[in-house]
């Protein structure tokens, strides 16, 4: 997939991951390959400023907690805000796909 399709959704999809149950940052990762069945294989480098992000935005927030391995992560949670930001951005790209659809697969008809 073309990178330069993901402009603007990314922030979409980690929100609706991490609304999802994945709470850490390789989880995400590996939540957004599997539900997309391998066409988004992210890097941490693209997902872990994102989810910076979202933090500094009040979108989500962030706690430590100690993996079984012994290890700390940092597990996020969405905010009340970045709840309300979710069912808008998933309301907005309905409305996103509805319009595209229209545009490129519905039959021209010639005002001729």
């Amino acid at each position: 997939m073309n990178p330069e399709m993901l402009k603007g959704h990314l922030d979409t999809i980690v929100l609706s991951v991490i609304d999802t149950g994945a709470g850490y940052g390789y989880a995400i990762i590996k939540e957004i390959s599997r539900r997309s069945q391998n066409m988004l294989d992210l890097p941490g480098g693209t997902i872990y400023p994102t989810l910076h992000r979202l933090e500094n935005n009040g979108l989500i927030a962030s706690s430590w907690e100690q993996a079984p391995s012994g290890r700390k992560r940092r597990i996020y949670a969405l905010t009340d805000a970045g709840k309300t930001q979710l069912r808008e951005r998933c309301d907005h790209w309905k409305t996103f796909v509805a319009a595209i659809d229209l545009l490129l697969f519905e039959p021209v008809k010639s005002k001729i």
